[in-house]
């Protein structure tokens, strides 16, 4: 099968999951002998433009007319037998989208976050659960509570986006894939269309290092964010410590705007190390050392990429009790769920998973088995394939079959009908 992979390249300053992703999925399809290309923007590059085109970047993300002509042309050539489209904000907009039109090849999207129906893609303000958008045509109350990076300003490009597009991206996607059953059940009562969305769980290549003992620290691998709980971390090892901690360390690792709060919060205690940005090796190193790995999230994940990783390593977690970790997590088996923004919650399940040793270790060996299940590379390559044909089978009519895994291309069998479906801007 042909590939051709669309994607918006985060920053390379603060870790990205969906970077990650995209990167793993790439190689595992040529890993299997797919032909996978790749168009792509960089946020990094937004730094060495000019000012005016600094100036100019807000713009582009409704609609990036060049994206559109540039990809419309290399798919006219190349011919790929799917565009898999991620992220597109903010260099890409969905401009992608009517170039696939364009040029009558069939897209699927995986929708990361919730950004198809909230500006930012959080469903959170100020720390709690938000609602406010979902179902709106025009998310106003995003710009007007500044959602985005807490700037009116800077939210007006991506609810104009939502605004505008919406109709293309439900209509122009043959399959959208959600990370998770949790994330497809809110898309599903937000009103995108049920049967476009089917679930794809990331997968996790298997790491080279597994726990084999009882494990060193607790851990918390991600982005030093308030969504991503820090700060609610930060209270609930504080009451512990004070009842004489848990007889192991905390290590944290990553980086994010909660940074310079955690150095100081860590500085000069026993209890706690901070360890900055790790990469892949030294990520995988500290998962196999764990006693528990902790995503305290108070935000609703629609995946949790660090969840899965421990399993890999035989690691339990200890995760908030909402969002996609509660099918993630069997609460007791795998790992601990917590109440979600509950410090003393927390607290209690950070000190049960570190003293109950025997326990923790056969939760260990339970998160192992649900990895080697649901979220190896060999299950994650059948269930990707498997969407790929679908979406093409779809834009063929659902009458015939999708062309089978071949070197050659795709040739133009669709090409008609979906020249008609439009794309026009």
């Amino acid at each position: 099968m042909h590939v051709l992979v669309a994607h918006n390249r985060y920053g390379s300053a603060q870790p990205s999951g969906e970077n990650k992703v995209v990167d793993q999925e790439v190689a595992l399809l040529r890993a299997a002998g797919h032909r996978v290309d790749v168009f792509e923007r960089r946020s990094d590059t937004i730094a060495d433009r000019s000012l005016l085109g600094k100036v100019a970047v807000p713009l582009l993300v409704p609609w990036n007319p060049s994206v559109r002509k540039e990809l419309a042309a290399r798919l006219r050539t190349e011919r790929p037998d799917v565009v898999h489209v991620h992220n597109v904000f903010p260099l890409l907009s969905p401009a992608v989208i009517a170039a696939c039109a364009d040029a009558g090849v069939p897209a699927v999207a995986t929708l990361h976050n919730y950004t198809q129906i909230c500006p930012p893609g959080t469903l959170q303000r100020d720390g709690r659960p938000c609602t406010e958008c979902v179902g709106s045509t025009v998310p106003l109350p995003a710009v007007r509570h500044g959602c985005y990076r807490d700037s009116r300003l800077a939210t007006v490009p991506l609810a104009v986006s939502l605004s505008v597009n919406r109709r293309r991206w439900w209509s122009g996607v043959e399959r959208f894939f959600c990370i998770s059953a949790a994330q497809r059940d809110v898309l599903v009562r937000a009103g995108m269309p049920a049967e476009r969305l089917a679930v794809k769980h990331n997968f996790v290549p298997d790491p080279a290092d597994r726990r084999t003992g009882d494990g060193e620290h607790l851990l918390y691998l991600g982005r030093l964010a308030e969504a991503k709980g820090l700060r609610l971390l930060m209270a609930a090892w504080d009451e512990l410590a004070a009842s004489g901690g848990v007889g192991v360390p905390l290590v944290i690792a990553g980086t994010g705007p909660l940074e310079q709060e955690v150095t100081d919060w860590a500085a000069g205690r026993d209890d706690v190390r901070y360890v900055g940005l790790y990469d892949t090796v030294r990520c995988q190193e500290a998962i196999a050392r764990s006693v528990a790995v902790l995503a305290p999230s108070t935000w609703l994940e629609a995946f949790g990429l660090v969840v899965v990783e421990a399993m890999a390593a035989g690691v339990p977690v200890v995760a908030a009790g909402h969002g996609a970790f509660v099918e993630l997590v069997d609460d007791g088996v795998t790992g601990l769920l917590h109440r979600p923004g509950e410090s003393g919650s927390l607290a209690s399940c950070m000190r049960r998973i570190a003293a109950e040793r025997g326990r923790n270790r056969e939760m260990g060996r339970a998160a192992r088995r649900r990895y080697e299940q649901g979220f190896s590379p060999a299950v994650g390559l059948e269930r990707l394939v498997e969407g790929y044909r679908s979406a093409i089978a779809d834009r063929l009519g659902g009458g015939e079959s999708p062309p089978p895994a071949r070197n050659g291309n795709a040739g133009s069998r669709w090409g008609t009908r979906a020249s008609r479906d439009g794309g026009s801007k």
